[in-house]
């Protein structure tokens, strides 16, 4: 295979509390899923405090086995299987024939991971603790989803129950009024410290701002089209780090830092909730002036990963080749920061376009939700919403992009509270009332990715695909090399058929595998080619 530039930056840092992971074993006995029909096109799977499927405990492929693991809109969570390897005389009568081998390969995985809103928090806390605790287990301990990358907001975001910052008193230009709010001591902190253990320690946080002060600002207000005043850009450097130190000396630590939620939200639009706008332009002198020599400067803080944009990707590549000229600045981003609100508009080929153009710039999705442009905001059990997040992963992970983070790990039955009623879909949907948790469609899809392409991973390309039939548009395939030695191959089937799919490969011969309609499989074998 051809060897690519392999981006390689994994933060560093992590929370500082215990790494034991005692609760989080990973050699659980298999549980079905407790399914429950709603209103969606497939089922939820139901958790409570004694009863939540886990994540199956998979023994590696060697020689020729290969594992299966397999979900669908029929109600297949996680169901595994398995299939062998045939010599390649083998006839290949299938849809659709992968041939491997001859690929480039391309970037490592960052890794997969949610946001620890204020609205998660609230939700999280209307549980007993002990379904808290199975909550939090099923996307972070290693019989989970294996999460392990958290976002914090910076303050209160629109999923907050009101709008805040960590200083509000007009004029504090030495921020002497700074400081945690009970939506840190209470909805977040306590969470990600829990998360962090079950993870094993492999947790990896960035912090992302949605609007500085009031006062701070060229309207005077937390939304609307408004700015940052020059005067205050030093400041607002500082403010980030002392968000920073705070976090840490409550056990947590920050590795990386976007610079701002949204940045066309409050410039080149007014938001209804916290926003603050830049251009590239702006952003870049902030940067390179302000926030990039104050981490440098930093005892506890100078390796801190700097991620620009974190919006949508209709603005690349223009927006990272305009901050990413200057040398100075650049020389303090790590990545770039883009959200999936956009994406129908915009081909997943920009991604492609901004690497080739800064390839030693990681690329990571840092937002995504559904809901938010459907009257329907929480749809329980609709697997045409999983759908759409495997199809949004699938065509990042083939253009350079090196993790997925989606929006909040938990919301209540309307998709809230939020304190400006945008309201959205979640993963996991909380039933405080009943002291439970549905576990939706889109759960088990990310867990195709994040469960099984640990950080570290590999993608790559095919040699060669072969379709008799099958629209590249139903039989989307992605494919990455992890750690461990095995290959990982993806493959959602959006057709209302099944599909047969040969996996070729010249030392080993041929893998059949069915696709059933509807559905997202992944196939695990040992890389040994």
């Amino acid at each position: 295979m051809a060897m690519a530039t392999l981006t390689a930056l994994l933060w560093v840092g992590c929370l500082l509390s215990p790494a034991a992971a005692a609760a989080a074993g990973s050699g659980a006995d298999a549980q079905p899923c407790s399914p429950l029909q709603f209103e969606g096109d497939s089922v939820v799977c139901v958790c409570n405090a004694t009863y939540c499927d886990p994540f199956p405990s998979l023994t590696p492929a060697m020689g020729a086995n290969a594992t299966v693991v397999t979900s669908s809109r029929a109600g297949d969570r996680f169901v595994v299987s398995s299939a062998q390897w045939k010599p390649m005389a083998h006839p290949q009568p299938a849809a659709l024939t992968l041939n491997l081998g001859q690929g480039d390969l391309r970037q490592r995985l960052l890794g997969f991971g949610g946001a620890f809103t204020d609205a998660a928090g609230v939700n999280i806390n209307s549980l007993p603790e002990d379904v808290q605790a199975q909550l939090l287990h099923s996307y972070f301990a290693p019989d989970g989803l294996r999460y392990t990358i958290g976002r914090i907001p910076i303050g209160g975001c629109d999923f907050s129950t009101r709008p805040y910052t960590y200083d509000d008193v007009p004029g504090d230009d030495k921020l002497e009024n700074f400081a945690l709010t009970e939506e840190d001591t209470l909805l977040k902190i306590p969470h990600l410290l829990t998360a962090h253990n079950m993870s094993g320690g492999s947790l990896r946080l960035f912090g992302s701002a949605w609007s500085a002060p009031a006062w701070m600002k060229t309207n005077n207000n937390l939304t609307g089209l408004g700015s940052l005043k020059p005067e205050y850009f030093q400041l607002w450097a500082d403010y980030h780090m002392r968000f920073m130190k705070a976090y840490k000396e409550a056990g947590v630590f920050v590795g990386a830092l976007t610079t701002q939620n949204e940045p066309t939200n409050g410039g080149l639009s007014p938001g209804a909730w916290n926003t603050m706008g830049w251009t590239a332009d702006t952003q870049l002198t902030w940067v390179r002036d302000n926030l990039g020599p104050t981490l440098r400067a930093s005892a506890d803080f100078n390796e801190t990963m700097v991620m620009i944009l974190d919006d949508q990707r209709s603005l690349l590549p223009d927006w990272a080749d305009t901050v990413l000229a200057d040398e100075a600045a650049a020389a303090f981003v790590a990545g770039i920061a883009v959200h999936w609100y956009r994406d129908l508009d915009t081909p997943a080929s920009v991604l492609t376009d901004t690497h080739n153009n800064h390839p030693d710039k990681f690329l990571l999705a840092t937002e995504a939700c559904e809901g938010s442009y459907s009257a329907d905001k929480v749809v329980l059990g609709s697997w045409e919403r999983a759908e759409s997040y495997a199809v949004d992963i699938i065509d990042d992970l083939n253009n350079w992009v090196t993790g997925w983070v989606d929006w909040n790990i938990a919301l209540d039955r309307i998709g809230g509270p939020n304190w400006v009623g945008n309201f959205v879909d979640s993963p996991i949907i909380v039933d405080a009332e009943k002291e439970r948790f549905f576990k939706q469609p889109m759960f088990y899809v990310l867990g195709h990715f994040s469960a099984l392409m640990p950080p570290g991973t590999v993608m790559t390309t095919f040699g060669e695909v072969r379709r008799d039939g099958v629209a590249a548009a139903d039989v989307k395939t992605t494919i990455g090399f992890t750690p461990d030695g095995q290959t990982v191959l993806t493959m959602l089937n959006k057709a209302d058929s099944g599909v047969d799919v040969t996996v070729a490969q010249p030392n080993r011969g041929t893998l059949d595998v069915h696709l059933p309609e509807r559905s997202i499989t992944s196939v695990l074998f040992a890389t040994d080619y």
